[in-house]
């Protein structure tokens, strides 16, 4: 068995708090119906994460900025390939406010993802696990450029992978590899921690040991079973 020398994690639900809390904060403070979030949403997630799902869609730079329907906005999103501006209008115009008001869409990324908080539990195990000498990489699919506490990241991590800046997205094979090769390793050395089970898997595809994160403490008694001989 090759020797595990690195740590891959995601970002939200993992080194922060679950991003449905910080989802249902942004929903109650701008009024928005949860039934016309989830009915606006909740196919592109769903589709999002479908492991069959790759060639279904086609690349959204061939196509004018009108909607397409063979497009799943999720997926150029955390590619990169739109726009915020584009995806916040188009999340918007399919909101409804409980109050009969126009949904701001401006912004809309930013105030979702605001009450977002990292864990300290989290953190910590990140520097403790670094400090032992585990190299860590971040590696994150984005909806924007905001959500992130990017200050604490050259303390936690050696390499960061933000799909939208890397024109990358998980579960997509080619970001694991990214991440694997800027920590200079190879994915049977690493260990990838996600909240997505799909993501787990196709990292687990790749050769990389998964851990689906359910909570800090569970993650933290698997890693520090993994690291034991560190």
């Amino acid at each position: 068995m090759p020797t595990l020398r690195a740590v891959i994690i995601d970002w939200g639900g993992v080194l922060t708090q679950p991003i449905a809390d910080a989802v249902r904060d942004w929903i109650a403070a701008d009024k928005i119906d949860w039934d016309s979030y989830l009915a606006a949403v909740g196919p592109w997630l769903s589709d999002a994460y479908n492991p069959a799902y790759s060639t279904a869609y086609r690349d959204i730079r061939d196509r004018a900025d009108g909607y397409d329907a063979n497009v799943n906005p999720v997926h150029v999103l955390e590619r990169g390939e739109c726009t915020v501006a584009w995806f916040e209008r188009l999340l918007a115009e399919r909101l409804v406010r409980t109050d009969g008001g126009q949904v701001l869409a401006d912004g809309l990324l930013t105030r979702m993802l605001a009450a977002s908080r990292p864990d300290p539990v989290m953190y910590q195990l990140i520097r403790d696990l670094r400090g032992k000498g585990v190299r860590t990489a971040l590696l994150s699919n984005s909806w924007g450029p905001s959500g992130y506490e990017r200050q604490d990241f050259p303390h936690l991590f050696d390499a960061v992978v933000i799909s939208a800046e890397v024109g990358m997205r998980k579960p997509e094979p080619r970001i694991f590899y990214h991440a694997a090769e800027l920590l200079d390793t190879s994915p049977d050395e690493c260990v990838f921690v996600d909240d997505l089970e799909t993501n787990v898997k196709a990292a687990g595809g790749l050769g990389m040991t998964g851990v689906l994160h359910k909570d800090p403490a569970s993650t933290a008694q698997r890693l520090t079973e993994l690291f034991a001989d560190r």
